[in-house]
């Protein structure tokens, strides 16, 4: 069975930032492909970052490049979400998915990710 929870929301002022953490169990972050997505009230979910199975190659959406680093830690079996810089319109629910059959390419459709997370809340505001 597998399960992934995240971890590390919260409440930041502007220009604040979090670390949000996928821990998975039932598959190995080392050989799976995960993504983080987003979802703003009244807003479709959308896709942030991804990191690749293979190789580990980081991919991210033009409104988060720079600001947000993905990155995956086999010891822990957890994948993180460094978020810096946040903005207001970073705010939403924010979850980590897994594709066990593909790449990157394509993650922001949200097609192939079979298994997600409960979510974790992000809230920017002064």
């Amino acid at each position: 069975q597998v399960t992934l929870v995240e971890s590390g929301g919260g409440s930041v002022q502007p220009g604040g930032s979090l670390r949000l953490s996928c821990v998975a169990s039932g598959l190995s972050v080392d050989f799976t492909t995960i993504g983080w997505f987003r979802q703003a009230p009244g807003k479709e979910r959308e896709g942030v970052s991804c990191i690749s199975a293979t190789d580990g190659t980081p991919h991210y959406e033009d409104f988060v490049r720079g600001r947000f680093t993905i990155s995956r830690d086999k010891a822990f079996n957890t994948v993180y979400l460094e978020m810096n810089s946040l903005k207001p319109e970073d705010r939403g629910v924010y979850y980590c998915a897994a594709d066990p059959r593909s790449g990157c390419v394509g993650y922001m459709t949200l097609m192939g990710f079979d298994f997600w997370g409960q979510g974790a809340q992000v809230t920017v505001s002064s």
